[in-house]
């Protein structure tokens, strides 16, 4: 079963490409508009924009906070009850060196506060505070999809892992459209979602 979407689309694979599609022109936009740079780094704000940026020709509830519990796996994501404080607790967390940024962002992954698109939104996100704060962003390119997968579903006991990947694809190319967009490829997505699976509880 597909998510109820504005699209009318009921089958979950022809979602997924439409939504790769729609979404990938609205990052695009987003760049391109010079809007991406108006927003505060590191905030739940910026966050819920961007994603209300990339999915509101997609679904009613982009840029909103959750209103179900989800997990993928055996790993339950911040229940509902507490995802509020959770989101204000991260805000407050530093992002002023590279480990404080990627910790903010491990626990933002913890938090999940959308029903669907949390990890195209939060690399942009993620991508912000490291161009604000280091003169740098990732090179999505230089990191493998699969190693990155497997770490961010360790994050949450270990982040080394997630760090070393990310660490070793920075670059100072800030303002290199085909980096930035390479960010908010599908297959980071897709090409685990039969493993990672986001599941309503």
């Amino acid at each position: 079963m597909a998510l109820e979407n504005k699209l009318g689309l009921t089958d979950s694979a022809a979602l997924a490409r439409e939504e790769e599609r729609i979404s990938k022109k609205r990052a695009a936009e987003l760049y391109d508009s010079g809007y991406l740079d108006t927003l505060t780094p590191g905030t739940w704000a910026a966050l819920a924009e961007i994603h209300r940026f990339l999915f509101a020709d997609i679904y009613d509830f982009a840029g909103k906070m959750r209103d179900v519990n989800l997990a993928k796996g055996n790993f339950r994501f911040a229940p509902l009850m507490y995802l509020d404080a959770s989101l204000k607790n991260i805000e407050k967390m530093p992002q002023s060196t590279f480990d404080e940024i990627v910790e903010k962002y491990v626990e933002m992954n913890i938090a999940h506060p959308f029903r669907e698109g949390n990890g195209r939104s939060a690399r942009i996100w993620l991508d912000l505070m490291f161009k604000k704060e280091l003169g740098m962003v990732v090179d999505w390119s230089q990191v493998d999809k699969e190693d990155y997968l497997l770490a961010m579903e360790r994050s949450p006991i270990r982040d080394i892992e997630i760090k070393h990947l990310l660490k070793s694809a920075l670059t100072d190319r800030i303002d290199d459209r085909e980096i930035y967009m390479k960010g908010i490829d599908h297959s980071y997505y897709y090409e685990g979602y039969a493993a990672f699976k986001t599941e309503e509880l």
